[in-house]
């Protein structure tokens, strides 16, 4: 009998997954293992250099799915808000040379305990950003954080909430990146990925593990949770999205590993559960 097809041509690996990675050791462990996209950090990226991880992903032959991230706008004063506005503007350059059009917006908590006006901030930053990043052909891909993160990451907290900046703003550069970790609890979820529909710039994938070991270092390898991968895979495709799918896991534990076991150990979930 022929063994099934292993298509892993949409695969991407999310560097946060095997964290202790340099950009070069995650570029030459995607090669190895045949995965074709890498969504790179920028704390990765500065520690290689610019220059230097462009070059890198250009030689083998690689193409960038996201960067992350930029956002995090709300501050105390007006100085850091335009310090944060400025570190964006880098962020969007720094997307565009190293290849990609997509740059992943988390948009950061309240400075103090006004969450509506926090949340105007942030759509109002991302509306001074957008000329700027049309300019460099890249999108901003607003993603939404599980409501856990509310207090200390992101003051955007559901799919509903993105969609609401996207619609208002009407840009062509501005979309949404749905991370399955983050929004597989909504009961608006299948309503709102088709409200998406034609501005979904990402789509990453893990699972929630049962019991939830720790609210930031604690998801799970797809298939290990309770996320239905599959049918929200559906439901994304559903609603046009045909580009890379990062898989994107802050594990302790996963991170004791060796990289190529990660990256095999990843590679068949994604064929089996997602």
């Amino acid at each position: 009998m022929q063994e099934p097809l292993r298509d892993l041509s949409r695969l991407s690996l999310n560097q946060m997954t095997t964290k202790p990675w340099s950009v070069r050791e995650a570029v030459e462990g995607c090669v190895q293992a045949g995965i074709p996209y890498i969504g790179l950090w920028r704390d990765k990226v500065e520690a290689t250099g610019l220059q230097e991880s462009a070059r890198i992903v250009q030689d083998a032959g690689l193409r960038v799915s996201s960067l992350c991230r930029g956002g995090w706008f709300c501050a105390g004063s007006e100085r850091e808000r335009q310090e944060r506005l400025d570190d964006n503007r880098r962020a969007i350059e720094e997307a565009a040379t190293l290849g990609t059009d997509t740059l992943v917006l988390v948009c950061g908590p309240a400075a103090d305990r006004n969450l509506p006006a926090a949340r105007a901030y942030v759509e109002e930053s991302i509306a001074t950003l957008l000329p700027y990043a049309q300019e460099y052909g890249v999108r901003l891909g607003i993603e939404p954080l599980h409501p856990m993160y509310a207090g200390d990451r992101s003051v955007i907290v559901t799919l509903g909430q993105a969609n609401g900046f996207v619609r208002r703003l009407a840009h062509p550069n501005v979309g949404v990146v749905i991370d399955a970790y983050h929004v597989w609890w909504d009961p608006e979820l299948e309503r709102e990925i088709e409200a998406a529909r034609g501005h979904i710039l990402g789509f990453h994938v893990c699972d929630w593990l049962v019991p939830t070991p720790d609210m930031l270092n604690g998801r799970g390898m797809m298939g290990d949770g309770v996320i239905e991968l599959r049918r929200l895979r559906q439901l994304v495709e559903a609603a046009v999205y045909r580009g890379p799918i990062e898989v994107e896991i802050f594990n302790e534990a996963l991170w004791q590993m060796p990289g190529a076991q990660i990256l095999s150990l990843m590679s068949e979930r994604y064929l089996s559960c997602v």
